[in-house]
């Protein structure tokens, strides 16, 4: 162990045996070994957290970070700082909100190099499916994105429309064609349509207006063009439980369909949104704690895979008291991890589920096998959690660009003391190093 680097101990390392007393030493940054919390190792650099809790750095694979084009909603520069103060270590950014979208190969050129001086943790790039861009997938995929994103309903943006069933079928034939993964905003138009529209500040009328049934059809619609094309596809920010048995069922029939959750529709209830408070909006909608502990179900039994962000800010003007037209997005890079955290103990789980759920599985979905474990050969990526600690969110302290957040004033449980990317410490107690982000791409 004499070319040993570095050595972080802690008397609680989450790894995938399991959480025990260990020493985890590194080099050019990777992990080379995870020994014993007391054997002897040679370094030139030994750091020892105590009791707080060493895991392996989390990674986020749904981030709206905007930029180019609509940078002053975001930003590379602020979003990798907000999630590195939050103990992310790798995103993956969404295509769209950028001007210009990630929807060809030069569109993807023009935001990486955007990224590359600006990264304070790693960067990998989803792709766009268009109704006008299935000749654009293939090479998109050779270029390194680690699939393609596609809307069954509008997304907010001109610039990125929705495909219809048919359209969806054609993207859909053509990535499983190369092997490629399709990720899916899952709500029919045609239910939402029919919905109640009514605008204002109501929370109730939002809620109306996107029902469970626009998710749960278009689910179900997707889980079948899946099993006719034997394609590999993906359930965005799975807000509704209903839709859950049509999942649990296309895998026991062998269809390949994973889903994630996000920590807003685990923590937050729609009973407790005010009404005028848009900084809880999002599509698909924060629904009630009933169908919220049946989420929390499907992560325990693995229905749910995993949860990430889908950390989609805006400016503070576009969250105006009308729920119609505010802009529909929750910013929560630097909070997932203590929100999740706070709720997920309350419930009996533990940190290992929640590594589980924010970084296995995660870099495990985007076939990132350098990441989201603690053990020899990946990437020395870490996070070290005191997790008893508590704090009252202030959005002064946020370091995403626009301090709007649907958790202002809340307690939460799990204070971030440290963040490591490939065994340097690129923040600690909110000093931030320059940026030492790569980009990444998705490898064969």
């Amino acid at each position: 162990m004499s070319d040993t680097e570095l050595v972080l101990r802690s008397t609680r390392v989450i790894t995938p045996e399991g959480t025990r007393p260990a020493s985890v030493a590194v080099a050019d940054g990777k992990i080379t070994a995870v020994l014993p919390y007391d054997a002897p190792v040679e370094a030139a650099r030994v750091e020892d957290f105590g009791d707080d809790v060493l895991l392996p750095g989390l990674v986020d694979t749904h981030v709206h970070v905007n930029d180019p084009g609509r940078a002053e909603w975001e930003g590379f520069w602020t979003a990798t700082r907000a999630a590195a103060a939050g103990g992310i270590t790798t995103l993956v950014d969404m295509p769209l909100n950028s001007l210009p979208p990630t929807t060809t190969v030069d569109h993807l050129r023009t935001k990486q190099e955007v990224a590359r001086e600006k990264a304070h943790i790693d960067v990998g790039f989803w792709g766009g499916a268009l109704p006008d861009n299935v000749k654009d997938l293939r090479p998109l995929h050779d270029a390194g994105v680690f699939g393609f994103k596609a809307f069954l309903s509008p997304s907010g943006v001109d610039e990125f429309p929705h495909l219809d069933q048919e359209q969806l079928a054609q993207s859909m034939a053509e990535i499983a064609g190369f092997g490629g993964l399709l990720i899916v905003h899952a709500e029919d138009p045609h239910h939402l349509a029919a919905a109640p529209q009514q605008g204002g500040p109501k929370y109730s009328h939002f809620l109306a207006s996107r029902p469970r049934d626009a998710e749960d059809t278009a689910i179900a619609n997707l889980i079948a063009q899946a099993k006719r094309l034997h394609a590999r596809v993906h359930v965005l920010h799975l807000s509704s439980s209903d839709a859950l048995p049509l999942i649990a069922a296309a895998r026991a029939e062998g269809v390949r369909v994973t889903v994630e959750t996000c920590p807003h529709y685990l923590t937050l209830t729609a009973e407790e949104v005010p009404d005028g408070a848009s900084e809880f909006k999002c599509c698909p909608p924060i629904r009630e704690a009933a169908n919220q502990d049946l989420l929390w179900a499907a992560l325990a039994d693995g229905t749910i895979d995993c949860v990430v962000t889908d950390h989609s800010p805006s400016t503070a003007d576009l969250k105006t008291n009308d729920f119609a037209t505010a802009w529909g997005g929750i910013s929560g890079l630097q909070l997932s991890l203590p929100a999740v955290w706070t709720e997920a103990r309350k419930r009996g789980h533990t940190l290992q589920d929640v590594v589980r759920w924010m970084s296995t599985r995660t870099a495990e979905l985007v076939g990132l096998g350098q990441k989201g474990a603690i053990e020899a050969g990946r990437d020395a990526d870490f996070a070290v959690l005191a997790p008893d600690e508590t704090f009252t969110v202030d959005p002064v302290a946020l370091q995403h660009r626009n301090r709007v957040t649907a958790y202002a004033g809340r307690t939460l449980s799990g204070v971030v003391k440290s963040t490591w990317l490939r065994g340097q410490r690129i923040v600690a107690d909110g000093e931030f190093t320059d940026p030492r982000g790569r980009l990444l791409t998705r490898t064969p």
